[in-house]
């Protein structure tokens, strides 16, 4: 145990960093019971693509796991990744559903846009592009995907309908059939699910969203709206989904704009979460820069890759990954021992089957929550920021497109900026990016 402990201090200097294994250990359980959901969603979400159920947890238990270890082996950070919220719903709702791709040729942008990610990390590009891009723009993008993911929540819940008046209306709490009325469950387990999520986080109860997820889906059971066929089973086959990339016309006008998309909103999301967990940490040195940031940039596109020849949409890093700092995790042990655990799951498939889509749907709405918490950086003082920065919002989820609400963000950042001659204030990146959408609707439409 001795050799074994300074082993494990040589490598992740625990000393030095004022932390001990029993700390990093207990700092991984605590990320991974804020971050597991994503092991019942993520297959959730990629099956209504078409992808097998089984296959696609298996890939997000490995792609998550080898997320991990790189990143807790390489860069020595305390930041769990996994498949992302709002990627796999672009994935599955903008390019499969919205734009006909078929989904084998969808996992082929991923793998290109991870391949990218590479290239773009040993080159320094990536963060070049990021401090390039004005803030309003970065924060409305996080906002707008949360709006989108709360839409697919509240439609996928029955909590919203489609109405032929007025588009959309309040979902039914009690339904009467045969002139008896009675309540409609799936909505109301998932006003519960909801309201759940917000307490237990109130009173900063660890793994509060799979806790919800867990009693609505036993309440579920319970009134027979679903069934728990087992809790432990053989790992389902990853056949259907291992390396099944099409890569076949990936590179015409409209992939090349989802190859984009999924680069630019990982490419917000990993380095803004790596960044703020490190903020939340003490790891930022005193320029405000993160050590090792190359490091940690290519654990993410390492998990990129293998998560889409795995069978999954992109990996990036996960802000859950701040409450195991909170609780003491200040190196790389602690994202290894998510990992572990990612992977011991891989045997617990019946119990992700069950959960029934009412279930997860608060899961959804929370992050929503979360992710729109992001406006207050916005200058909405400014017509010129804010602007930009409302219309990125509103576009996502009235368009039901991730694309098109980045798309008109950037177009009009660039054409309000004009008309009011604020041009010096626009980024030579964002005339680059307004012209190629530009172009993209010119010759090949939305």
């Amino acid at each position: 145990m001795a050799t074994q402990n300074s082993l494990l201090e040589r490598w992740f200097k625990l000393s030095e960093n004022g932390t001990t294994v029993r700390t990093e250990i207990l700092a991984g359980f605590t990320t991974f019971l804020t971050m597991c959901y994503i092991l019942i969603v993520n297959p959730s979400i990629l099956s209504i693509a078409g992808m097998d159920f089984g296959a696609v947890f298996v890939a997000t238990c490995i792609s998550s796991a080898i997320g991990c270890f790189v990143m807790g082996a390489l860069a020595n950070y305390p930041i769990a990744l996994a498949p992302g919220m709002g990627l796999n719903a672009y994935f599955t709702f903008s390019v499969v559903k919205g734009m006909g791709v078929p989904w084998q040729v969808a996992l082929a942008a991923v793998f290109v846009s991870g391949i990218i990610f590479i290239l773009f990390s040993f080159l320094k590009i990536r963060e070049m592009l990021v401090n390039a891009l004005p803030m309003g723009l970065k924060m409305a993008i996080s906002a707008g995907i949360g709006l989108f993911l709360a839409l697919i929540a509240l439609k996928g819940s029955g909590l919203v309908v489609g109405n032929e008046a007025t588009l959309l209306k309040m979902g039914e709490f009690f339904i009467i059939e045969d002139g008896v009325k009675s309540s409609n469950f799936p909505v109301l387990l998932a006003l519960l699910g909801l309201f759940l999520t917000i307490a237990l986080d109130y009173y900063r109860i660890r793994g509060a969203i799979i806790i919800s997820i867990f009693v609505v889906t036993m309440l579920a059971w319970a009134l027979g709206l679903t069934q728990i066929t087992g809790v432990v089973e053989s790992i389902p086959s990853l056949q259907p989904t291992f390396m099944q990339m099409d890569f076949n016309q990936l590179f015409s006008g409209s992939l090349i704009a989802v190859i984009f998309v999924f680069f630019l909103v990982d490419l917000f999301d990993s380095t803004g979460t790596l960044v703020g967990v490190a903020h939340r940490a003490g790891m930022l040195d005193k320029n405000g820069h993160l050590p090792r940031l190359k490091r940690a940039l290519f654990a993410d596109s390492v998990a990129i890759v293998a998560g889409a020849g795995l069978g999954t949409s992109s990996t990036t890093p996960y802000i859950e990954s701040a409450s195991g700092v909170a609780a003491g995790g200040r190196t790389g042990l602690t994202a290894i021992t998510v990992g572990v655990l990612m992977l011991a799951c891989l045997w617990f498939s019946p119990l992700a089957k069950a959960v029934p889509a009412f279930a997860t749907a608060p899961a959804l709405l929370y992050i929503g929550v979360q992710m729109m918490r992001s406006v207050v950086e916005i200058d909405w003082k400014d017509i010129t920021e804010a602007a930009p920065a409302f219309i990125t919002i509103a576009f996502m989820p009235f368009t039901y497109s991730i694309a098109d609400g980045i798309a008109m963000g950037f177009i009009a950042y660039a054409a309000i900026k004009l008309l009011c001659k604020r041009t010096q204030e626009v980024p030579v990146m964002v005339w680059f990016v307004a012209i190629a959408w530009l172009a993209k609707f010119w010759f090949l439409g939305t």
